[in-house]
């Protein structure tokens, strides 16, 4: 048993080109079974941290670590392979593929992970009937609600056993009722033991939804919070004054 958080960011730095970095000299930790939010505006660095993490960008300095995989130092192969390994990933349109159906959508990180036929139609069905959309399995994802759509991202995100899931604005393009059905799964998800990292502007969902909400502002952690269910955050864990910091 061990006490390494499940991420784990020191001095990370990304710039592009000479401009502002994207992100400041971060350092942060997230243990393993904490649902935490990244909350900024547009340009904040959120995207480029949550790139970082997934292994889909190099930090420019400083060090990336997930669930014990130093992921900053892994060529091409190696980060394909430790997304689907470690890595499940949510997204705000869904990135859903139209001409396969439900279930076949499910089963695709499953097959690039070389899980065999019958384990994978298994575990794709098992997580079809938990999240509630196992009536959907042969239907196609253009027949289903935004909401629904969702649900079966959230299965294929999870086909592999993700140490890590990283939700990236997953309410975002949902209306209003399908948004807290989502809420409500993530909060479900994080219940049953599974990280997540939730990166959003909306800070009614990272309120609702998080153990800890950290604002970035021009690629720097300003703000590193305490939530407790649905109140309100309840105590500043670190506030910086200057880009680069260590929080928590």
């Amino acid at each position: 048993m061990t006490n390494a958080p499940m991420i784990d960011l020191r001095g990370t730095t990304k710039k592009y080109d000479d401009g502002p970095p994207a992100l400041a000299g971060v350092t942060l930790s997230v243990a393993a079974g904490e649902c935490v939010a990244i909350l900024g505006h547009s340009g904040s660095g959120k995207s480029t941290l949550l790139n970082l993490i997934a292994g889909l960008d190099k930090p420019s300095s400083g060090t990336v670590t997930v669930d014990g995989t130093r992921v900053d130092q892994l060529g091409e192969a190696g980060s394909a392979k430790y997304r689907r390994a470690s890595i499940g990933m949510i997204f705000q349109f869904f990135n859903l593929l139209d001409d396969l159906t439900v279930l076949d959508n499910v089963l695709i990180p499953a097959q690039l992970a070389g899980m065999s036929k019958g384990e994978a139609r298994r575990r794709a069905v098992e997580l079809l009937g938990t999240l509630g959309i196992d009536r959907h399995a042969k239907a196609y994802p253009q027949r289903l609600s935004g909401g629904e759509r969702q649900r079966v991202a959230v299965a294929r995100a999870l086909m592999n056993s993700p140490a890590l899931l990283l939700a990236d604005e997953p309410t975002g393009a949902l209306d209003s009722s399908s948004a807290e059905d989502v809420r409500r799964l993530l909060l479900d998800l994080n219940a049953d033991g599974q990280t997540i990292l939730l990166v959003t502007h909306d800070v009614q969902l990272a309120a609702t939804t998080a153990h800890r909400i950290i604002e970035l502002v021009d690629g720097a952690v300003a703000r590193d919070v305490v939530t407790s269910g649905r109140d309100a955050a309840v105590a500043v864990r670190t506030t910086l004054t200057r880009p680069a910091g260590e929080v928590r």
